[in-house]
């Protein structure tokens, strides 16, 4: 993610770009969309390709198109797992955005690290530390608990 910001975030108003695209929080957002792109698009792909090969063959054998099949068959079963995995990316992405005040902008880290210089006080760095506890803790929460609802529904249980 780092080598990406610093790229996008460097090289692309190297190029002379006029000043309405040259804002670092546009690049270092753009890095960050490609980046986590790639990451969601291969969660997906492996979640499709999780679908035993089994259900595609039955849902062709009962008439169902191509189209017909990805929609009715293996995306509502691969969506279902791409879930929990989706959240991680998630919770990765909510403390990568950090890492783009590395080409300019000032995120809350920051800024706290800015407070502390001026004022010689710690007290910033407590409040960053919660403002991100805050939004990592119910997310990270929410990904434990689509986590065990999935195991739960897919594993075996005995029959009396």
């Amino acid at each position: 993610v780092i080598l990406w910001i610093y790229l996008i975030g460097f090289g692309v108003p190297g190029v002379g770009l006029e000043r309405p695209f040259n804002s670092p929080l546009l690049w270092g957002s753009v890095a960050l969309v490609l980046t986590y792109g790639a990451y969601i698009a291969e969660v997906f792909r492996a979640g499709i390709d999780s679908v035993h090969e089994s259900q595609r063959a039955a849902s062709r054998s009962l008439g169902l198109s191509n189209s017909q099949t990805m929609r009715f068959v293996i995306l509502p079963q691969a969506i279902r797992r791409v879930v929990p995995p989706l959240m991680n990316d998630l919770v990765s992405l909510q403390k990568d955005v950090a890492l783009v005040s590395l080409i300019g902008p000032i995120e809350i880290l920051r800024q706290a690290n800015i407070d502390k210089a001026k004022f010689a006080n710690f007290t910033p760095y407590i409040g960053a530390a919660i403002i991100f506890l805050m939004i990592t803790i119910p997310l990270t929460r929410t990904t434990d608990y689509l986590l065990a609802r999935e195991r739960k529904r897919t594993s075996a249980t005995r029959v009396r």
